[in-house]
């Protein structure tokens, strides 16, 4: 029988932890009420802990980049997240356990894989679907979402609202998560170490065709050098070097203009991904670029 209040103590205790990226070790050190229950399954995408009734974890692997993923989780055209069955037979137990924790309404943990390894926490989420046809369930990620059937017939604007919802909560937070173990949690452009001052900027945006969250598609950047490249200050050219828009490198101003802008002006780019195919995409960066002049 599963304790009284265990699943919110856990989420708690996730909450208080210091790194942001957990691996399989610290994630199996979880105590409550003196008893260790591990709450990621090293072997199994889908935790059920013996005696409980359903499940309370689910996980996915890290898949590398341009490499095939095992499963083939994705967004529904209603903008709901979807998770493989374990297999192929529905009625497999660990299968049951997530059906259970939907008809139970029971909030899991999401531990996404962002490296060999580490996972990012993601939760609470919830089972509000089961598609036999596809082998698959349905996800919300929010509270709202859970108020969504995912056979609903759906405006547009619905559509893409949930689409949006599940994109901020899963995309943009394991993006962060992959494009800050890239680069070493250091800003590219300055090499700033301090995590909690540093973004994951897109070089394409969420809007283009081609602007996925995808490493090749992000860069590390501080606050400072991300919003001089969102608001086209700061320009990056396909072979990487820096470029400051004119009128800039043309005012006086303070030392953080004058060292934190205008001195990088004809440099490079001063961290990088060790793996070429997780460096930022030549073709992307100018399509970028062309946007930086044309602004």
């Amino acid at each position: 029988m599963e304790p009284a209040g265990f699943r919110q103590a856990a989420m708690r205790w996730l909450d208080e932890r210091q790194q942001s990226r957990v691996d399989y070790s610290w994630a199996s050190s979880f105590v409550y009420e003196g008893n260790r229950i591990p709450l990621m399954d090293l072997q199994r995408g889908i935790r059920k802990p013996a005696n409980f009734t359903s499940a309370l974890a689910i996980r996915t692997t890290f898949t590398a980049p341009g490499a095939k993923p095992p499963y083939a989780d994705s967004i529904g055209e209603d903008g709901l997240q979807r998770y493989k069955y374990r297999g192929d037979n529905p009625d497999h137990p660990e299968n049951r356990a997530l059906r259970r924790a939907m008809h139970d309404q029971a909030p899991l943990i999401w531990f996404v894989g962002v490296e060999s390894g580490l996972y990012e926490p993601i939760y609470p989420v919830w089972v509000v679907g089961d598609e036999p046809n596809q082998l698959q369930f349905a996800l919300a990620l929010y509270q709202g979402q859970r108020f969504w059937s995912p056979s609903s017939e759906l405006d547009t604007d619905t559509r893409q609202y949930l689409e949006r919802l599940t994109k901020q909560r899963l995309h943009q937070k394991v993006f962060r998560s992959r494009v800050m173990l890239a680069y070493g949690s250091r800003c590219s452009v300055c090499r700033l170490a301090h995590d909690e001052l540093l973004d994951a900027a897109h070089i394409l945006p969420d809007s283009h065709p081609d602007g996925l969250p995808v490493v090749p598609n992000g860069l590390s950047l501080c606050k400072i050098h991300h919003a001089a490249f969102d608001h086209g200050i700061l320009g990056i050219r396909p072979d990487y070097s820096l470029h400051v828009r004119d009128d800039v490198l043309e005012e006086i101003d303070g030392w953080m203009l004058k060292g934190g802008i205008q001195s990088v002006h004809n440099t490079q780019l001063s961290v990088l991904p060790s793996g070429r195919t997780s460096r930022p995409t030549p073709a992307r960066l100018e399509q970028r670029y062309a946007e930086f002049l044309a602004g």
